[in-house]
């Protein structure tokens, strides 16, 4: 299937969702369970979000008491699952799901078995841009933004002390942050202070995807085995030896911020929340760094959708105008740190935490060399074969230290029989070439 991205002006997305105070910044974080009443009379809702516990536990909170006009069965499954559900219950014509929310490369695959839900745009303002992605490449609405969220840098002020000399930890570059890290090992004592989230439910390969890679190749996909994506990797493994070795079990980076093993990390901001705890002023959250091609960042976005055929479709429509109302989409921001994708006075009460990070998101989407970078978009079920890809890269090149180069042509053919197989265009930050492919 053909998904066509449209073009999304970065610039649009800054001074959104909560004005000055928070740029828009989403990203994937199942099972089953029910929240605000669930059970008979309820509204099925499918999520490829908030699968962690804690999130979902959140969320479902916020169900349950704000969005009293409806009652929901909040269901988080992985993006497989997702994926097989809503097709085989479309095609079967016995739809039980009134509602699926997941990112935007979740829900492109389905724009053929969503409802038109144009009447739903009405009422409130969202994000031009967001709205566009919603059309899926047509010209009617598929799916309603939900929220949006991006990744930073945590940074604890004890480390501030090794920061090489005319280097601003607001507007670092990729060099500079591997001397920063250099020097704060060897002024802790040879111990690290770097961490990745590279434990088996780590977002590390999204640091690749949209962070390192485009940074320094521009791209991600058609660029991913050139020169310059070589240099990345070599960066890499420099990098990667001045960080703590016990990220290969780290999955949410706020824990080991937590314990003080760590000092500087890279991660979702939703798993860096916890990070500052009561102290907040004893830490500061950063844009990611810049390299030769420019600051490569992820822009996580999440919409929510209608399946053809789904059951009371006008109970389904009432959830998502809720979900999507400025109090819902604050409580979120506060709550789960996902945020909003419509036009609001900042609260006056945001947690400092999140507040810290949404100076720092601003700053990264600001940035005028900013490269905006969107997660694999149409891959369905194949989504988890193409992260694996970036992940084996990894493993092989940052741990096993085999031959980049050897490894980069292998996972290339890889990557390819993977869009061989799903024929979808590219996204963003590649061209929107048909079909996407490695070059």
């Amino acid at each position: 299937m053909m998904t066509n991205q449209p073009g999304i002006s970065r610039r649009a997305l800054l001074g959104i969702g909560l004005g000055a105070a928070a740029a828009p910044a989403l990203a994937a974080c199942g099972g089953q369970s029910t929240s605000g009443g669930g059970g008979e009379g309820s509204v099925t809702f499918l999520s490829t979000q908030f699968t962690p516990v804690e999130e979902r536990q959140r969320f479902e909170k916020i169900l349950a008491d704000k969005v009293s006009s409806v009652k929901v069965a909040y269901n988080p499954v992985e993006a497989g699952v997702f994926a097989s559900t809503i097709q085989s219950q479309v095609e079967a014509g016995k739809v039980q799901i009134g509602v699926v929310g997941g990112l935007h490369g979740d829900l492109a695959p389905q724009a053929d078995r969503l409802q038109d839900v144009d009447d739903l745009v009405g009422g409130r303002q969202f994000v031009p841009d967001l709205l566009e992605l919603g059309k899926l490449g047509g010209s009617a609405q598929k799916y309603i933004p939900w929220m949006q969220a991006s990744y930073v840098l945590a940074v604890h002020k004890k480390a501030l002390q090794w920061l090489p000399s005319g280097a601003d930890v607001q507007k670092l570059t990729y060099d500079q942050l591997l001397d920063w890290m250099t020097a704060a090992k060897a002024g802790n004592g040879g111990k690290p202070v770097f961490g990745l989230p590279a434990g088996p439910k780590g977002l590390y390969h999204r640091f690749l995807q949209g962070f390192l890679l485009p940074s320094f190749t521009g791209g991600m996909v058609t660029t991913f085995r050139n020169a310059d994506a070589v240099t990345a990797w070599e960066y890499l493994t420099q990098l990667w030896a001045q960080s703590v070795p016990a990220s290969t079990n780290y999955d949410y980076m706020q824990e080991p911020l937590q314990r003080g093993e760590v000092l500087v990390a890279w991660d979702h901001v939703a798993r860096l929340i916890a990070a500052p705890g009561d102290k907040p002023d004893d830490w500061v959250m950063a844009p990611a760094p810049r390299g030769p091609k420019g600051l490569g960042y992820l822009l996580v976005a999440a919409g929510v959708g209608i399946p053809r055929g789904a059951p009371d479709t006008d109970r389904a429509k009432e959830l998502i105008k809720a979900l999507t109302t400025t109090e819902v989409q604050q409580e979120v921001l506060r709550k789960n740190a996902f945020f909003p994708v419509v036009t609001a006075d900042p609260p006056g009460d945001l947690p400092p935490a999140v507040a810290l990070e949404a100076a720092a998101v601003q700053a990264q989407q600001n940035a005028d060399d900013a490269i905006l970078s969107l997660p694999p978009v149409g891959l369905g079920a194949k989504d988890g074969e193409m992260s694996q890809v970036f992940k084996d890269c990894f493993q092989q090149i940052c741990l096993n230290r085999r031959p980049i180069r050897q490894v980069l042509d292998t996972q290339a053919r890889r990557m390819n029989a993977i869009l061989d197989e799903v024929k979808v265009a590219c996204w963003k930050p590649d061209p929107p070439g048909e079909p996407c492919q490695v070059q």
